[in-house]
């Protein structure tokens, strides 16, 4: 009787991992046409400043919720030049989550995604092994917009992070100061089918890139192939 109780539980816990891959599958994937739509817009990021990112973080369809006034969590990833300098193609991405109150009043309850360049290897290292305070561990500030954005981008290329949203189908720069963001131990995970330290996939190559990861590496590698910041 035990072997035979112990078959539904084997194939819930089957059942579950599977449709935990499956979520996050379907995570990476829509942060990919999230990447790919912006890029193709009119005004988008400047690109200058995509040339000089170390990494990228997408976040898809974030929306505030009520049991706390303002609150706000984002879970998407997070996609770096590869090696340990940061110069390599974009590489395998690891899992990431945003918290805060701050952001959960500007996108007036409709869902919104938010994209977040990483711009020298001490942010990236620092979101990589803990959570990061935005405009506290890290400097950060609202992204320039536009091709030609060029003083604008002068002055604000001096933060570690450059913050961007679109909702209700416009994209701006946005501050996301006070907010925070941490690697997604567990879904890594989940993507994975093992348990890998975001450090472990983005500087070491514990993983390859999966299928689901296709679109989003491929339009950065064609759009920002190398990186020509001076750090």
């Amino acid at each position: 009787m035990k072997k035979i109780a112990a078959i539904p539980a084997l194939l819930l816990l089957t059942a579950s991992a599977t449709f935990s891959q499956a979520k996050e599958h379907g995570r990476v994937e829509n942060s990919g046409t999230v990447v790919t739509e912006l890029l193709q817009a009119p005004d988008t990021i400047p690109q200058n400043v995509l040339d000089k990112a170390d990494c990228v973080v997408v976040i898809p369809s974030v929306v505030k919720f009520a049991v706390v006034a303002g609150g706000s969590y984002g879970r998407g990833l997070m996609t770096c030049r590869g090696g340990k300098d940061f110069r390599g193609p974009w590489g395998a991405p690891t899992m990431m989550a945003l918290e805060g109150g701050s952001f959960g009043f500007q996108v007036g309850g409709q869902a919104t995604d938010f994209v977040l360049l990483l711009m020298n290897s001490r942010s990236a290292s620092s979101i990589l092994t803990s959570k990061v305070k935005l405009g506290g561990d890290a400097s950060a500030a609202a992204g320039p917009v536009g091709r030609n954005a060029s003083a604008e981008t002068d002055v604000n290329m001096r933060a570690e992070v450059l913050s961007y949203s679109r909702a209700r189908g416009l994209f701006a720069g946005v501050s996301l100061e006070g907010s925070t963001l941490r690697p997604d131990d567990g879904a890594n995970r989940n993507l994975y089918g093992k348990q890998f330290s975001a450090k472990d996939i983005v500087l070491n190559g514990a993983v390859t890139s999966p299928q689901c990861a296709e679109e989003l590496l491929a339009v950065l590698n064609k759009r920002s192939p190398k990186n020509k910041s001076a750090n």
